[in-house]
């Protein structure tokens, strides 16, 4: 048998406004950690009009848009970003981690380019200044 006590739902939380929420908990999710007034964009991707820009720079052919050259130039663009983001927050640890995994990946993609197509890798480092 479970007790009476159990079974109670939460009490609703109140907001600034005094209105009550369904949700027992003071604060969303999406804002647990203050970040939506930071000016970091909260997925840690390139803004879309940058990321055209950057597809049009590096397209092999007009419609590319996952070659091994744009997919290593956008790599370049977000690592830029989250590097200059880690700058001013030293402890994003989460950020950290996914800046080492698109290194990574964009490491492979670099590693993939020079083995099939040298000429097109040592374009590309010339492009992007890697």
């Amino acid at each position: 048998m479970i007790p009476s006590g159990y079974l109670k739902s939460p009490t609703p939380a109140r907001s600034e406004d005094g209105a009550t929420r369904e949700s027992g908990f003071s604060r969303s999710c999406s804002d647990s950690h203050g970040l939506l007034g930071s000016d970091w964009n909260r997925s840690n991707m390139l803004d879309v009009n940058k990321k055209k820009r950057v597809i049009e720079k590096f397209k092999v052919h007009a419609t590319d848009t996952g070659s091994p050259q744009v997919q290593i130039a956008i790599l370049t663009e977000e690592i830029k970003e989250l590097t200059e983001h880690l700058r001013t927050h030293k402890k994003d640890f989460s950020s950290r981690r996914g800046l080492i995994k698109k290194v990574g990946e964009r490491r492979r993609l670099m590693k993939y380019l020079k083995r099939e197509d040298a000429k097109a890798y040592d374009e590309l480092m010339a492009k992007l200044k890697v």
